[in-house]
């Protein structure tokens, strides 16, 4: 019996791993759908990969590394058509900067729901702006120690890679992380809430990214709709439709992108996803915490008002309605 278990607990680990391999590798070949060349060098506004493993290990914990590790050999012997060192040392940055941001976010107290404003800063400035450093920094060089890159391109690429492996973790893990716990709601009027948001958010994107009168700016009331009303179940789809929808214009270079060069547009969807991010994540944890805060409040003076009533002193019987007592101070004699 207890081999059996361990048998099957095995397994499962083996499958979990394939499974985060796999879809690592699909989500790179999506992320690869839109590439960006700078100085030489392909790299992606948003690379879904880093958001898969971030959320993966926040799911599964540190046992699977071993499958983000072969979803990133993958990837890299794909894009690069054969398996060298410097490929190995990019898969290597490309495991360790998800699992150093794990680590980071573990050391704060990182919460999972998202339900707390220092749970989305710490996605934010650890999880995606601090470990994508890693990923970063090895890739960019080891492209330039084997000479691929030459070294006044090297932090034009570094920037680049850094900005889309953030936006990775930014868009991709808390849509993953919301995934985990959600539930079909009931029939009632929020469904028809919910419909319109979509409609909205898909109009309002592509006027903003298509039209050239630059009115990028019009798609932040419909990701504060979004976060009020729905949190980050709202939010994150919104944020992730948004970034997919200005990196096609920007790669088409139209509406707001056209006439900027390769690295203006870099910059621009760099700032403008950022944005797009922090406003859904932030602003959907600070509703979700004052939600949460106001149900605890209203439990809490529940519970008070029954222990009032409970300790509250009870009248004596001859003082009840209807007593002797009571007859008598009416002046009855």
């Amino acid at each position: 019996m207890i081999r059996s278990k361990e048998t099957r607990r095995r397994a499962m680990l083996v499958l979990e791993m394939l499974g985060i391999a796999a879809a690592y590798y699909a989500s790179g070949r999506v992320g690869l759908l839109r590439p960006v060349e700078v100085e030489s060098s392909l790299v992606t506004p948003l690379w879904p990969p880093s958001g898969i493993a971030v959320a993966s290990l926040l799911y599964l914990g540190p046992r699977i590394w071993p499958g983000i590790a072969l979803g990133a050999l993958l990837t890299v012997i794909s894009t690069s058509g054969g398996l060298t060192f410097w490929g190995l040392t990019i898969a290597a940055g490309s495991t360790l900067a998800p699992l150093c941001s794990f680590l980071a976010l573990r050391a704060v107290g990182f919460r999972a729901e998202l339900d707390r404003l220092r749970d989305g800063v710490a996605l934010v400035f650890l999880g995606a702006m601090g470990g994508m450093v890693i990923s970063a920094t090895v890739g960019a060089g080891a492209q330039l120690l084997s000479g691929a890159l030459p070294a006044a391109e090297f932090w034009s690429v570094w920037s680049a890679w850094w900005a889309g492996d953030a936006m990775g973790v930014l868009m991709v893990t808390p849509l993953l992380l919301v995934l985990r716990k959600a539930r079909l709601p009931r029939v009632d009027d929020r469904w028809a809430e919910a419909g319109a948001l979509a409609v909205v958010t898909a109009v309002t994107t592509a006027v903003a990214t298509r039209s050239s009168l630059s009115m990028i700016y019009v798609i932040f009331p419909v990701l504060v709709w979004s976060a009020l009303r729905f949190q980050l179940a709202g939010s994150a789809p919104c944020a992730l439709f948004i970034s997919v929808m200005a990196i096609v214009a920007g790669t088409d270079a139209v509406g707001p992108f056209a006439g900027h060069s390769v690295l203006e547009v870099m910059l621009n969807l760099s700032v403008l996803n950022g944005c797009v991010a922090l406003t859904a994540l932030l602003l959907a944890a600070i509703v979700t915490e004052h939600n949460n805060i106001r149900h605890e409040t209203e439990l809490a003076c529940e519970e008070l008002a029954a222990l009032v009533e409970e300790l509250s002193p009870q009248p004596p019987a001859e003082d009840w309605p209807n007593g002797a007592h009571n007859g008598h101070d009416r002046g009855i004699s």
